[in-house]
C-alpha cells in the first residue's frame, strides 16, 4: 500500500535532505518544480533505478498525485520506500510555496 504525504510533510522532507523525485515530464519540470527535486521522468524511472537509494526514503512528486502513485508501486515493489506527495506540485503551488524553473541539470 502505498503511503500518502503532503506537501507539509514533503517541506519538512526537503529541510531533512530527504530524496525528492518529480516523475512528470521535462517540459513540465521545466516549467516549475519543487526546488529540491531531483528529475527522473516516470517512463525512464526503471531504467535509472540505480540512481534511487534503496536504503533511504524517496518522496515522489508529479502534477497531481496520479504518476507519483503508480512510480511509488514500482519502486516499493523493488524493495524502496515510497512515500507519493498527495496534490503533487499543484498543491505545492497552492499553499504558496515556492518553485524553482529550468531543465534538469
Amino acid at each position: 500500500m502505498v503511503t500518502q504525504v503532503d506537501v507539509n510533510q514533503l517541506v519538512t522532507a526537503c529541510e531533512r535532505g530527504e530524496v525528492v523525485i518529480d516523475v512528470r515530464e521535462p517540459f513540465e519540470f521545466a516549467a516549475g518544480h519543487v526546488p529540491c527535486a531531483r528529475h527522473i521522468p516516470m517512463h525512464r524511472v526503471p531504467l535509472r533505478l540505480a540512481e534511487i537509494p534503496a536504503d533511504r526514503s524517496v518522496y515522489v512528486v508529479c502534477a497531481s498525485g496520479n504518476r507519483s502513485w503508480q512510480v511509488c508501486q514500482y519502486l516499493e515493489r523493488q524493495g524502496i520506500a515510497a512515500f507519493n506527495v498527495s496534490g503533487g506540485t499543484s498543491a505545492w503551488q497552492a499553499a504558496g510555496l515556492p518553485i524553482k524553473q529550468g531543465a534538469a541539470a
